[in-house]
C-alpha cells in the first residue's frame, strides 16, 4: 500500500508539473450538485426567426453555481427546463438525452434551439466546477485562434470593392457574400440575379486579388438549373465556399448537384441534428458542415457532428448566432482539428450591456480565452426575466437499460 501510494503522489507530482494544476483539475470530478432553478431573459437583440433567438436562459445550482445559455422561447425552454429540475448538471449527455428524447417525440428544430441554449448552460457550469474553460474539457486546443468570415460585421463602403477590401483589411480570412436580390419589391427574375451575381464575384475577386479569400451564399434563393448555372460561372473565381445551393427540405439532392458542380459546398444553417444530414457528410456530398449553436441541440451535439466530420474530411463553417453562442462555438472550434471558418455578423454592437464578457474578438479572429465554463459573464440586471422553472415535470415514463443509460419509452 505504501508502494501504490508513493507512486500515486509521485505521478500527480510530476502531471502537476508538466501539466498544470488546471489540467488536473478538468481530470477530476466535480462535486455532486443538483439543478434547482431555470430562469428565462428576453433580449433586445434577439432577431425576429424563431430559430435565431438571442433570449439568455440561466441554470441554477444546489452548489451555488450558475451556468449560462441563450436560445429558445418560453414555450420550448419549459418543455426542456422541468425535465432537467433535480438533475445532476454534470451528467450532460444524459441530460441530453432526456430533453430530446422525454416527451417521446425527437424534438424538432424549434425544440432543439431551447435545448442547445441549456445545454451550453451545462457545459459552463461544469467548466466553472471544474475552473477550466470548456475547450479544455473537450481536448484542449487545436489552434490558436479561429478564422473568420464577415457577413455585415465589417461596414459596407461606398463600393461592393471597398466593402471587400475593408473586410480583408480588418484581418477576416473571408468577404461573405449572397445571390443579388432585385431591391424592394422588384420580381426576383433568378436568370438575371445569376448574371447579377457572376458580375458582383468577379468585382471582389479583383478586389482582394488571389491571395485572400471570399464566399458565398445562395441562401436557397435559387432553383435546381440556376443554382448550377451560378456555381459553373464562379468556379473560376476560386469561392472558399458556395452555400445553401438549393432549398434545405430535401438534403437527397445534393446526390445529383454534387455530380454537376465543382465549386466547394457549404449545408447546414437550416439543419439541427446529425441524423438529419449524416448521409450528406458520410457520403461526401458536402465540404463544410454550417450548423450552429444552439441550432443543432447543443454542445453536446455539435462536438459528436465535428467527430462525424472530422472522419470524412468535412469542415466547420458555423453560421453566425448570438454573442453566448459564438463563445461557446470557439471553445468547440477551437478543439476541432479539421478546417475552421467561422461567421461574425453585425447583428449586434460588440458592447453588450448584459454581457460585460463573451466571446473574445481581435484583428479579425475569434480567441479562445483561459476563463472558466464559457467565459461569459451575465449581469441580470440589464434584461427583463420571464419565465421562472423551479419544478420538475416528467409526463410519461422512463425506460431504462440494467445498467442505467436510457432507451425509449
Amino acid at each position: 500500500m505504501q508502494r501504490r501510494h508513493f507512486l500515486k503522489t509521485s505521478l500527480q507530482g510530476f502531471a502537476a508539473t508538466m501539466l498544470g494544476a488546471s489540467y488536473l483539475d478538468a481530470l477530476a470530478a466535480p462535486a455532486p450538485m443538483k439543478i434547482t432553478r431555470i430562469l428565462f431573459y428576453e433580449s433586445p437583440y434577439s432577431r425576429p426567426m424563431f430559430a435565431q433567438s438571442f433570449h439568455i436562459v440561466t441554470i441554477e445550482t444546489d452548489a451555488g453555481i450558475t451556468g449560462i445559455g441563450e436560445g429558445g422561447s418560453v414555450d420550448t425552454i419549459r418543455e426542456c427546463a422541468e425535465m432537467l429540475i433535480g438533475e445532476d448538471p454534470t451528467r450532460i449527455d444524459h441530460c441530453w438525452q432526456l430533453m430530446f428524447r422525454g416527451r417521446f417525440y425527437p424534438a424538432g428544430r424549434e425544440k432543439l434551439h431551447a435545448m442547445g441554449a441549456l445545454d451550453m448552460a451545462l457545459w459552463d457550469i461544469k467548466g466553472k466546477a471544474l475552473g477550466v474553460p470548456v475547450w479544455q474539457l473537450l481536448g484542449g486546443k487545436s489552434r490558436e485562434h479561429c478564422e473568420c468570415y464577415s457577413t455585415g460585421f465589417v461596414p459596407a463602403k461606398a463600393s461592393l470593392r471597398e466593402t471587400a477590401q475593408a473586410t480583408i483589411g480588418a484581418g477576416f480570412r473571408a468577404f461573405r457574400v449572397s445571390v443579388s436580390t432585385p431591391g424592394g419589391e422588384a420580381p426576383f427574375n433568378s436568370q438575371r440575379m445569376v448574371r447579377k451575381t457572376a458580375e458582383d464575384c468577379a468585382v471582389i475577386r479583383d478586389a482582394i486579388g488571389p491571395n485572400a479569400d471570399w464566399c458565398i451564399d445562395y441562401h436557397t434563393r435559387l432553383d435546381f438549373a440556376d443554382a448550377v448555372r451560378l456555381s459553373t460561372l464562379l468556379e473560376p473565381l476560386e469561392p472558399y465556399f458556395c452555400e445553401d445551393l438549393v432549398r434545405s427540405e430535401n438534403a437527397g439532392v445534393y446526390r445529383e448537384l454534387r455530380k454537376l458542380v465543382k465549386v466547394p459546398i457549404a449545408v447546414g444553417e437550416q439543419f439541427g441534428t446529425r441524423w438529419e444530414f449524416n448521409e450528406l457528410v458520410e457520403q461526401h456530398l458536402i465540404d463544410y458542415n454550417r450548423t450552429s449553436l444552439p441550432n443543432c441541440g447543443g454542445i453536446t451535439e455539435l462536438v459528436k457532428q465535428a467527430a462525424m466530420c472530422e472522419t470524412h474530411y468535412v469542415g466547420l463553417t458555423p453560421h453566425f448566432t448570438g454573442p453566448v453562442s459564438e463563445a461557446a462555438l470557439v471553445h468547440v472550434c477551437t478543439a476541432f482539428s479539421g478546417p475552421v471558418l467561422m461567421e461574425l455578423a453585425g447583428s449586434y454592437p460588440l458592447s453588450i450591456p448584459y454581457l460585460p464578457e463573451h466571446f473574445d474578438f481581435k484583428d479579425g479572429k475569434l480567441w479562445p480565452n483561459d476563463r472558466p465554463g464559457l467565459g461569459v459573464t451575465f449581469d441580470a440586471t440589464k434584461l427583463k426575466q420571464t419565465a421562472e422553472f423551479t419544478t420538475r415535470s416528467q409526463p410519461i415514463p422512463l425506460f431504462r437499460r440494467p445498467d442505467g443509460s436510457m432507451t425509449n419509452w
